[in-house]
């Protein structure tokens, strides 16, 4: 009896280990298999990561195109503004500019506009819109030897000779002084014009030693006015012109004494600066409440 009982111990210890074995053995292989699904896991992860880094260098380099195509963009759009169509057969005029212009057209007399049919008359009559606004001539118009013309854009006045100087000399005279000073006004009165100073000679040849001949004698005529605007009468010198026109450009033939008188002469041209002018436009608009 006491042999049956050891016996059923020794079965039921036998059969208590192999239980336990297929336990671990069940064991290990649900750790090999969560390991390799762990592998598989941390594989497929890094390949995500890699596929991520790839997406976000495509939107990198998408999001770069992007920003060059808004600066093309914002390029041609500025580009675009300063286009310069033809005016005639040398002005040039803006995009920008124009719609300036078309701003300070409707200020015009819808009678006078009417006659403009084309973009050089339109223009012209703009800038003519503005010299009839801004610029006084008045203080100028007192004397004979003084002829002023206002055609279109651009203002001409034109001063005799022995107003402004000597015989044969470009050393300005002290009297001529008050009428330097009032065409600076003048110039000043539009600071959206450029100032073109012509120096204009008769015919007959000169040569003293100091000047060569007409073309020097004209053209230190016209840096002597020049000189006395910018320097004397505050004129702003990057409007300033000098030019020397000699004997080149006569009112009349130089066959008599008061013909060459005529000719002798010093021309103030007042041109337009088409960018300043509607600049000056724009901001006068800007600015009117």
């Amino acid at each position: 009896m006491k042999k049956t009982i050891i016996l059923l111990g020794v079965s039921a210890l036998v059969l208590s280990s192999c239980v336990s074995k297929k336990k671990y053995v069940a064991l290990e292989k649900q750790y090999q298999d969560t390991k390799g699904s762990l592998q598989k896991t941390t594989i497929e992860k890094q390949q995500l990561e890699a596929k991520f880094a790839k997406i976000e260098q495509r939107v990198e380099s998408y999001n770069e195109k992007i920003s060059s195509l808004k600066n093309y963009n914002s390029n041609l759009k500025e580009e675009n503004n300063v286009k310069l169509d033809m005016v005639g057969n040398t002005a040039v005029i803006s995009n920008s500019m124009k719609e300036k212009m078309r701003a300070t057209l409707t200020k015009v007399d819808p009678a006078e506009l009417a006659n403009a049919k084309t973009l050089k008359d339109s223009m012209n009559v703009a800038v003519a819109y503005s010299l009839k606004k801004s610029i006084n001539t008045s203080e100028l118009e007192n004397s004979e030897d003084i002829d002023i013309n206002i055609d279109k854009t651009v203002v001409m006045i034109s001063v005799a000779d022995n107003l402004l100087f000597n015989t044969a000399s470009y050393r300005v005279k002290r009297k001529a002084h008050k009428l330097i000073q009032q065409l600076a006004n003048v110039i000043n009165s539009e600071p959206s014009m450029d100032v073109m100073i012509e120096g204009h000679t008769d015919s007959r040849s000169i040569n003293n030693g100091v000047l060569q001949d007409n073309w020097d004698l004209s053209v230190k005529r016209a840096t002597s006015i020049v000189r006395l605007l910018d320097k004397k009468y505050n004129v702003d010198s990057n409007r300033l012109i000098a030019a020397g026109r000699g004997s080149s450009m006569p009112l009349v033939e130089n066959n008599t004494a008061s013909n060459r008188a005529r000719n002798r002469r010093t021309r103030i041209v007042i041109l337009p600066n088409l960018d300043k002018f509607f600049g000056l436009m724009a901001q006068e608009e800007t600015i009117a409440p």
